[in-house]
């Protein structure tokens, strides 16, 4: 169920000193100023500066200007989200901003590091999210969406709003008079993001009216869903590994069923070497597995930047460009 702003401020519970991540947008600058107001004293700004556009140094002066307004500290740090070949603009640029958080969170000279983290999504992002995962095919951790918490290198992670829809917010900071700066590429529909708000969410508003709340429980199915499939994962995986490397075995896999066996595979590359194969991969790897009858056959598949690779009677991932081969 769709929450008030004050609702969803009233259950959010970090540790302090918190750290609030600070575009300039409307969503961000409510959410700013939502917790500066809430433990004065205690909370800290954080704005990336991607460089990718002429507005970033209007962004970069609105934070400045805000953050004097309320009194508090903010922090800015540049990056450059240079996308690789195969992956998306949009994906290295968030890669970069959650990377450049990190950084910005720990102790800045007699600044303190900070343990917790907010951002500003909120539910009409999280069904944009949902949307998109079921327009590639994802599967159960796609369809799960945006978690409401989730740890990362060390330090937590909440998008407190995540269940306030995006007009609230801005009626919200309307009625408080709190400037913001609207993104130019927020309205520019060659960007499937703002294709879906524009064209679709309106579309859904005037037939399901109850579609935030609707799709919000089906994500959180989908996360529960893809929970249970997590821990039968781990528990497959040591099941599969060779105790001395670590490394899973072919013969153990083999004697899992396609499905099982699948769940697995994904959970060993995902939380060995941070890959995640596609499903074409995923599909020709198992039939690479199944094939290997005899010592010779030979299973090398592209997963990432790397490789999947046959040694012997074990498999195991590699990246040419980092490990020695």
């Amino acid at each position: 169920m769709t929450r008030s702003l004050e609702q969803a401020m009233r259950a959010f519970q970090p540790a302090l000193p918190l750290g609030v991540a600070l575009s300039g947008g409307a969503d961000s600058c409510a959410l700013l100023v939502l917790c500066a107001r809430r433990w004065p004293g205690q909370v800290h700004a954080l704005h990336i500066n991607h460089g990718l556009q002429a507005a970033a140094v209007t962004f970069q002066q609105h934070c400045q200007r805000l953050c004097a307004e309320l009194n508090v500290p903010l922090r800015v740090r540049s990056v450059q989200a240079v996308h690789a070949s195969g992956q998306s603009p949009e994906d290295a640029a968030r890669i970069a901003r959650y990377q450049g958080l990190l950084e910005l969170a720990q102790r800045q000279g007699g600044d303190p590091a900070l343990p917790s983290i907010a951002v500003a999504q909120h539910a009409d992002d999280q069904v944009e999210t949902l949307l998109l995962a079921l327009s590639r095919g994802a599967g159960m951790a796609g369809l799960s969406a945006m978690p409401a918490r989730w740890s990362r290198g060390g330090l937590d992670f909440y998008r407190p709003l995540l269940e306030v829809s995006g007009s609230d917010i801005r009626d919200w900071l309307a009625q408080e008079q709190i400037d913001y700066v609207t993104d130019p590429t927020n309205v520019d529909e060659r960007f499937t993001r703002n294709r879906i708000r524009a064209q679709i969410l309106p579309v859904l508003q005037a037939t399901f009216p109850h579609f935030r709340d609707t799709f919000a429980r089906s994500a959180a199915h989908a996360a529960q869903a893809q929970a249970l499939l997590d821990e039968m994962a781990a528990q497959d995986l040591l099941g599969v590994r060779r105790e001395r490397d670590g490394l899973p075995t072919l013969a153990a896999l083999q004697s899992l069923g396609r499905p099982r066996q699948g769940n697995v595979l994904r959970f060993w590359l995902k939380s060995d070497f941070g890959v995640v194969p596609s499903t074409a991969q995923l599909r020709e790897l198992q039939d690479q597995i199944a094939a290997c009858a005899t010592r010779g056959h030979r299973i090398h598949i592209k997963v990432g930047s790397g490789y999947v690779e046959r040694r012997g009677a074990l498999l195991t991932w590699y990246n040419p460009t980092v490990l020695p081969h």
